[in-house]
C-alpha cells in the first residue's frame, strides 16, 4: 500500500487532533483527507508529470482535480466538481511524483465518484458508455460464449462505426479477441494445480484481460510458478475494479472488491500469498481497495498481494534460473507501465533480462503509453491517447528488436496499435527460458 492514505509530512502545521473530521463528499464519512490536501504547498510536480496535462492544455491537472477541489468542497457544500475530473486517465503517476504525500489519486477517485453519482446524466451517452467500459468483465464473459462469433461482430468496421456514433467507443482500435478457451475453463480442463506444497502456496488473482482475451499468460504464469515448486490456485473472483475506478463507478467497484476481499482472505489462512499478472490489478489490491472502501479483510489482502515476476524475485534465485537457461537470441523493447511505476516496479524486468545470454533488453523511457485501460477506448480522448503515447511510440521504433514487453494488457494494446509489433509478457519470457 502508498503512503497515500497517511501521509508523511505534516509540515502545514496540521497535525493528529488539531482538526474535527470533516465529511467533504456524502457518503463517505470514514475518509477525511484534510491532512493530505493541506500538506499541498502547490509546488505543482503533480501536473509537470501528468500525461493528459503534458499534451491537452485545457486540462488544469492534478493539482486542481486534487487539493484545490478538496478545499473548494470543503469551503461550501454548493461548489459542483469541475466535469474535467473525468478528463484524468488514472495512470497515478502523480501519486509517485508528490513529495509531500498528498493522496492525489485517492482524491480523484474519490471526487471522479461523486461527480458521477450526483451531477452526471444518468441517460447520457457519456454515462452510458462509461458503464459499458467499467464492466468489462460482464461483457467480456458473456462475449468469450461464442467467442468467434462475438469476435466476427465486433471486428466488423460497421459495428464499430456504429459504436462510435452511438456510445462514443473509438472505431480506431481493433476490439480484442477473445480467446477461444477461457484460462479459467484451460484451468478447470487440466485439473486445477500440478504440485501441491505445504510452504510454497499462491493464489493467482488473474483478472479479466488474461482471463478472456490471453489467457496464454495465466498459462505461462501458471507454469512458471509451478516450476518453482509452487502449489498455484485459482479463487474465484470479480474485476480488480480498475476500469470502474478510472470511470467514477465506485460502487461497482466496492461490490467487486468485497467478494474479491473476502475469496482471498479465506486464502491468506491457509497460507497462500495473492499473485497478480497485471500491474493494474495489483495496484487495485494493493492501494485502491485500502484507501477506498472498509471491508473486513482488506489491510491483510493489500499487505500480501505481488505482482508475479515481483514475488519471484524476492523469493527465488531468478538470475541463478536464468543463467543456466537456453534462449534463442532475443531483442525486447520494454515499457513499463504507470502502475508499475507507482508500485516501484518500472525497472525489474530490464534489470532481470538484461542480464540473460542472447538477450537485448531496451527501455524505452518513462513515457506513458497513453491508453489508460479505458480512457484511449473514448472517442473524444483518442486522440489524447495518442498524442501522449507518441515518445513511447518513437523509442520502441529505435530499439533493436521489434517484440515489445509490459505487464499490462491495455498497455500490450497501445504497443501494438502505435507500432505493429508483436508484444510479449515478461511471464511468456520465463516460460520460454525455464519450462
Amino acid at each position: 500500500m502508498s503512503d497515500a492514505e497517511f501521509p508523511q509530512s505534516t509540515d502545514s502545521g496540521v497535525q493528529d487532533g488539531d482538526f474535527e473530521p470533516v465529511s467533504v463528499f456524502e457518503d463517505e464519512t470514514n475518509m477525511d483527507l484534510r491532512p493530505g490536501a493541506d500538506n499541498c504547498y502547490k509546488c505543482s510536480v503533480c501536473d509537470t508529470t501528468c500525461p493528459v496535462a503534458e499534451v491537452d492544455d485545457d486540462f488544469p491537472g492534478p493539482k486542481f482535480q486534487g487539493p484545490e477541489q478538496w478545499r473548494l468542497k470543503r469551503a461550501a457544500d454548493d461548489v459542483d466538481i469541475d466535469d474535467s475530473i473525468m478528463s484524468c486517465s488514472n495512470c497515478m503517476r502523480c501519486d509517485d511524483a508528490c513529495p509531500s504525500g498528498v493522496p492525489l489519486s485517492q482524491m480523484h477517485n474519490t471526487a471522479r465518484g461523486a461527480y458521477v453519482d450526483e451531477q452526471m446524466n444518468k441517460l447520457s451517452r457519456e454515462y452510458i458508455r462509461n458503464r459499458i467500459l467499467a464492466n468489462y468483465g460482464l461483457l467480456a464473459r458473456l462475449g468469450s460464449k461464442l467467442p468467434r462469433l462475438t469476435n466476427a461482430v465486433m471486428g466488423n468496421s460497421v459495428v464499430q462505426t456504429i459504436n462510435e456514433k452511438l456510445l462514443g467507443i473509438t472505431a480506431e482500435r481493433d476490439f480484442p479477441e477473445f480467446a477461444a478457451q477461457t484460462f479459467r475453463e484451460w484451468w478447470a480442463e487440466r485439473g486445477g494445480p500440478q504440485v501441491h506444497s505445504e510452504e510454497k502456496r499462491v493464489a493467482y488473482f488473474h483478472g479479466c484481460y488474461y482471463n478472456y482475451n490471453t489467457p496464454e499468460v495465466g498459462k505461462a504464469m501458471v507454469r512458471v510458478f509451478e516450476e518453482f515448486g509452487y502449489e498455484v490456485v485459482v479463487p474465484r473472483q470479480r474485476c480488480s475494479g480498475t476500469p470502474m475506478f478510472a470511470n467514477g463507478m465506485l460502487d461497482d467497484a466496492e461490490r467487486a472488491a468485497s467478494v474479491n476481499v473476502s475469496e482471498l482472505s479465506d486464502l491468506l489462512e491457509e497460507g497462500y500469498d495473492v499473485i497478480a499478472s497485471c500491474t493494474s490489478c495489483s495496484m487495485s489490491l494493493r492501494q485502491e481497495y485500502p484507501e477506498l472502501f472498509q471491508l473486513s479483510g482488506i489491510e491483510e489482502v493489500a499487505a500480501n498481494t505481488y505482482e508475479s515476476l515481483e514475488y519471484l524475485r524476492i523469493h527465488e534465485d531468478l538470475d541463478g534460473a536464468l543463467a543456466d537457461a537456453s534462449v534463442d537470441d532475443r531483442a525486447f523493447a520494454y515499457h513499463a507501465p504507470c502502475h508499475a511505476r507507482n508500485q516501484g516496479l518500472d525497472r525489474q524486468a530490464v534489470e532481470l533480462f538484461r542480464e540473460v545470454d542472447g538477450v537485448e533488453m531496451d527501455d524505452v523511457g518513462d513515457s506513458c503509453s497513453g491508453i489508460s485501460g479505458t480512457y484511449g477506448w473514448k472517442e473524444e480522448k483518442y486522440e489524447t491517447s495518442m498524442k501522449i503515447g507518441e515518445d513511447m511510440f518513437e523509442h520502441m521504433h529505435d530499439a533493436e528488436g521489434d517484440v515489445g514487453m509490459t505487464e499490462c494488457p491495455t498497455c500490450s494494446m497501445q504497443m501494438e496499435h502505435g507500432t505493429g509489433y508483436e508484444i510479449k509478457h515478461p511471464l511468456q519470457f520465463l516460460e520460454d527460458a525455464l519450462c
